[in-house]
């Protein structure tokens, strides 16, 4: 089985499956009309976020039998179409949870604490303690939008805590001893925090709008580590400013570039420009994930995914 390589992944993943007897070759350069020619050649393919792979290429790829995407989602992928075409999809989403679980809890900290404001007060000769006085996170409601692999993973990491974590999702029954699952009216009127930990799919793309943060009974502190797209960022920073969002520790935004490898080239929006002055607003570039331990557990997990099925 030949299996090409669109982006560059740990080491182990190619030398894994070369061990495994796949044939593997890497293609990390060639435009997609250019691979879309010779894909016909390959069985499999291994791909992060480097562009979409939808009914054409699909169509393309006469003799292809897996997509193996190294991350959490599957959004790049058309995958309805390549399912109808008894394409295996695999993604690794146990891969990287602990990491986006330990970014997620460093984002709340560090919001609550005000480590942003004082190390930047600090450089620049400021020494105002009452200025940077923080709130505690024991006693706290903490909710959870999406509770599969990463929303369970930052649950785990607030068990030390004397919080009350609430978890939302469409799923029934996807509760465990770190959790409670609530209805989203019961989940809107109690929590102090909401982390978001949903995939990028037709019911999340702009979910997180004025009409929702609008149905929360009290301000709240707001964490995205999932998909930007899922909150128009123009609706977060009027709730900023008026303060039914307290402040808001993002490592996703809706300006990303389907790659996640930059924003967009077009000027970047006024609501942009707020979120990157604002002192109550921390913002990182995709990286919740993007550990040097999640990048060696992602390939482990597709390396032993593709074994499980293929050999």
């Amino acid at each position: 089985m030949k299996i090409l390589h669109l982006d560059t992944n740990h080491p182990l993943l190619i030398n894994k499956l070369n061990q495994l007897g796949f044939t593997n070759h890497e293609n990390y350069t060639e435009t997609k009309q250019t691979i879309e020619t010779k894909i016909q050649d390959y069985q499999g393919i291994v791909i992060r976020s480097r562009f979409t792979i939808d009914k054409p290429f699909l169509d393309a790829a006469k003799n292809l039998k897996f997509i193996a995407r190294v991350g959490a989602g599957l959004e790049n992928i058309d995958c309805d179409y390549a399912q109808k075409k008894d394409i295996a999809l695999i993604a690794a989403p146990e891969g990287n949870c602990n990491a986006v679980g330990e970014h997620t809890l460093a984002k709340l900290l560090a919001l609550f604490n005000k480590l942003n404001k004082a190390n930047a007060e600090i450089k620049q000769g400021k020494w105002l303690r009452e200025d940077n006085r923080g709130i505690e996170l024991d006693g706290k409601t903490v909710g959870i939008i999406g509770y599969g692999n990463t929303g369970k993973a930052f649950a785990k990491k607030l068990s030390g805590f004397d919080v009350k974590v609430l978890c939302y999702d469409i799923k029934d029954h996807v509760a465990n001893a770190n959790a409670k699952q609530v209805t989203l009216k019961e989940f809107q009127k109690t929590v102090d925090v909401v982390s978001l930990h949903t995939p990028q799919t037709a019911l999340t793309l702009n979910m997180i709008n004025s009409k929702f943060i609008n149905q929360f009974a009290k301000p709240f502190w707001f964490l995205n580590t999932a998909r930007g797209k899922s909150v128009v960022t123009k609706d977060l920073v009027s709730a900023l400013k008026s303060g039914n969002i307290l402040g808001a520790g993002l490592d996703v935004l809706e300006y990303e570039k389907t790659s996640f490898e930059n924003l967009s080239t077009t000027a970047l929006p006024e609501a942009f420009q707020y979120l990157i002055n604002a002192q109550n607003v921390i913002i990182t570039p995709h990286v919740a994930g993007w550990t040097i331990e999640s990048k060696e557990k992602l390939a482990q997990t597709i390396v032993d995914k593709i074994k499980a099925k293929f050999c």
